[in-house]
C-alpha cells in the first residue's frame, strides 16, 4: 500500500501554491493562470526549472528550490497540516499492509512531516521523486517504491488526491484509490483510471486493499 503524501496526509497543496507565488512576485516573474497545475506532481528539479524558464524567475533551479523548500519548512514548524485522521489512518492500515510513500516532495520535507507527524515508523520505504528520472505523472516514483518494498506494481495500492498523481500510479500499474482534494479537484478522465473513489482517509481503515 504506497500512500501519497501532498493533498493525501498534509494539506499543504495550497501551501506550496503560495510559497511558489511568493517566489515569483518578489522576484519579479510572471504567474501563469495554469502554473498551479502544471506543477503539481512535477519533482523539485522539474518545477524549479519550470519556475526559470516559463514564470522568468531569474535564479538557478536549485536556487528556486531550497528557496521554495525554506519557506515550507518553517510553516511546518510553526504547524503541521495534518489531515484530521491520517494518523490514525496510517497505523490502522499499518496493521494489516506494508505501507510506502511515493511524493513529489523534496526528501527533506517528506522526512520532517515525517518526523513531526510522528509516522516514520510506519512507512517501509519511502521515495522522493527527485529520486527518480521523471516526476509525476511518469509511473516513476511508485515504480521505484515498490521496487524498494520488493512488490510487483500490479500488486500494491496507491492514494492519489490530483490527476498527475492518479495517472502516475495507473501507469505504474497500480490499483489507485482517490481522495480528491476539494481544492484541486482531479480531472474526470483521471478518475477514470482508478479502483475506486473515496471521501476521505476514514474510509481507508476497512478499505479491502490488493496484497503488499
Amino acid at each position: 500500500m504506497i500512500f501519497d503524501l501532498d493533498g493525501v496526509l498534509v494539506d499543504s497543496e495550497q501551501l506550496w501554491d503560495d510559497a511558489r507565488r511568493e517566489l515569483v512576485r518578489e522576484r519579479g516573474g510572471r504567474w501563469g493562470s495554469d502554473a498551479t497545475r502544471a506543477m503539481m506532481g512535477m519533482s523539485s528539479l522539474e518545477w524549479s526549472r519550470y519556475v526559470r524558464d516559463e514564470l522568468h524567475v531569474d535564479m538557478a533551479p536549485e536556487e528556486i528550490s531550497i528557496a521554495v523548500v525554506e519557506r515550507l519548512e518553517r510553516l511546518y514548524r510553526e504547524r503541521l497540516p495534518l489531515y484530521p485522521g491520517a494518523a490514525e489512518t496510517v497505523a490502522g492500515v499499518a496493521d494489516r499492509h506494508r505501507l510506502g510513500l511515493a511524493s513529489s516532495s523534496n526528501r527533506q520535507i517528506i522526512d520532517l512531516v515525517l518526523e513531526l507527524a510522528r509516522l516514520r515508523e510506519f512507512f517501509e520505504v519511502t521515495v522522493s521523486s527527485e529520486e527518480v528520472p521523471r516526476g509525476k505523472p511518469a509511473p516513476d516514483v511508485y515504480l521505484e517504491a515498490a521496487r524498494r518494498l520488493g512488490v510487483s506494481p500490479e500488486r500494491c495500492a496507491a492514494v492519489e488526491d490530483s490527476s498527475n498523481g492518479i495517472r502516475s500510479a495507473a501507469a505504474a500499474g497500480m490499483n489507485v484509490v482517490a481522495i480528491p482534494n476539494p481544492e484541486f479537484p482531479p480531472d474526470e478522465d483521471a478518475l477514470g483510471l482508478t479502483a475506486a473513489v473515496v471521501s476521505s482517509l476514514d474510509e481507508l481503515r476497512t478499505f479491502t486493499f490488493c496484497a503488499a
